[in-house]
């Protein structure tokens, strides 16, 4: 796999899109762009809210991505439009720290989190000037990561904007720290797969080191992304975060009744490291050790030894502050139990068994009923859609992104993919008048697509 992330000489004339872009760019700017840069948004086919407790998790890249055509000037200013009318320009200076507003994550936050990411790794104190104009293909607030694209794509952008070079897993890495100005505590995973993606091949991602695999998926089946029509944007809402501080807050109770140091402890995996445990051993001492009733507050403080403050300040994010009771031993639960279908969902991609189909749909339906159950992170109209994909012929189909809204994934053995789709759409989209007029991009068959590029015209 290339170190850095590929720049492909493209004839921008064979590729309506570039094309168009390049179009409303000199229309904007009154210049040709200098480059132009892309990279995808993913379906996370199995793993889900377990990369930010440090587990793999098995994505793939789509075929639909954010794409930016780029010029560099001395304006010491950084302008950014966007091709769809609903995203308003924005203009920023190089040469004062870039703010980003939490509270109100507007669409050229996100791209400013990449700029901030490469301007504090390089510690450069003045930013190249650029005329940038966006334009996305992946439905927003859905969970296919149309946010971590954007991320990733402004900080490929600004490394070939100044001159700088980084390598795919150091951009990756970068970009998912700096997502979190925006206040999201993602575990890298949207970041690594945008960067580390190859075509025709689904991705085992670890952490620590970041390590990408090559997983082949089987050749009989395709993958169907279905759009339930329910929006939700992380960054706004406070559900992703507290899930994450109901890991944390596990971590630390399971590491406390095992003897461990509970204060250098922040991800479930830490405590499965430490103890040398298998991941059914881990999912037994959940049971032993959490109560499935919700803990509150002074049960935790009091089982850990903290005082309210310290709870507050070393354990809560500032958008979780509020939350009073912690679901703690169903999301441990959820966590373990997922880590372990990861696994097997790769053994079985690599022994190609000849049930390999009906064995990856088996596992993608019990990671639905785990979102489900056990983390809560579903919603009614994603179970609604995923029982009409199963009816339809779908041999698995779960939530995919953080859920709470967004996509399902299916997997359709490839001979019925066209009566599937066609099933779908008349018992999810077609009843609904809103849906029926979002149909368009919110069901599509995707292949594994390739990583972020940078384009220069032939």
């Amino acid at each position: 796999m290339a170190e850095n992330p590929p720049k492909l000489k493209t004839a921008i004339t064979a590729n309506e899109r570039l094309q168009n872009l390049k179009t409303t760019f000199e229309t904007k700017y009154g210049e040709s762009p200098l480059f132009y840069a892309c990279a995808p948004g993913r379906v996370n086919l199995i793993g889900e809210h377990i990369d930010y407790c440090g587990y793999s998790v098995l994505p793939m890249a789509i075929e639909r991505d954010i794409l930016a055509a780029v010029s560099v000037n001395n304006s010491g200013t950084i302008t950014l439009a966007n091709t769809n009318p609903q995203y308003k320009d924005f203009t920023v200076s190089c040469s004062e720290d870039i703010a980003i507003d939490r509270e109100n994550p507007k669409w050229h936050y996100y791209f400013l989190c990449g700029v901030k990411g490469i301007q504090e790794k390089f510690g450069i104190a003045q930013l190249s000037g650029m005329s940038c104009v966006v334009d996305g293909t992946i439905p927003p607030s859905s969970g296919l990561s149309s946010s971590s694209a954007l991320v990733c794509c402004a900080g490929l952008v600004t490394v070939e904007a100044n001159q700088k070079s980084l390598s795919k897993v150091e951009l990756a890495e970068i970009c998912a720290k700096s997502e979190r100005y925006i206040g999201t505590e993602g575990g890298g995973m949207d970041q690594s797969i945008s960067f580390l993606a190859e075509k025709g091949t689904a991705k085992l991602i670890e952490f620590q080191p970041l390590k990408a695999t090559d997983v082949q998926l089987p050749d009989g089946a395709v993958f169907v992304i279905s759009n339930c029509c329910v929006e939700m944007n992380k960054a706004a809402s406070s559900h992703f975060n507290i899930r994450v501080v109901e890991c944390r807050i596990a971590t630390k109770m399971l590491a406390q009744a095992r003897g461990l140091d509970s204060s250098r402890l922040l991800k479930l995996v830490q405590v499965q490291t430490e103890l040398e445990a298998s991941l059914e051993e881990m999912l037994a001492l959940v049971d032993e050790v959490l109560h499935p009733e919700p803990y509150s507050r002074e049960e935790i403080c009091e089982k850990l030894g903290i005082t309210s403050e310290q709870f507050s300040s070393e354990l809560l994010s500032a958008n979780t502050q509020h939350v009073k009771h912690f679901k703690l031993h169903q999301r441990a639960k959820h966590v373990y139990g997922e880590a372990a279908r990861v696994l097997r969902f790769k053994s079985v991609c690599d022994s190609e068994p000849a049930e390999s189909v009906r064995l990856l749909g088996d596992l993608m339906n019990q990671s639905h009923a785990s979102c489900r159950d056990l983390y809560d992170c579903s919603c009614p109209e994603l179970d609604q859609l995923v029982n009409i994909c199963l009816k339809s012929g779908a041999v698995g189909s779960r939530l995919t992104g953080a859920g709470w809204g967004g996509c399902a994934v299916s997997m359709v053995p490839g001979e019925t993919v066209e009566s599937f789709l066609q099933a779908v759409s008349e018992a999810y989209y077609l009843p609904d008048p809103r849906r029926a007029a979002m149909e368009k991009q919110s069901l599509f068959v995707s292949k594994p697509g390739g990583g972020a590029a940078i384009f220069l015209t032939e």
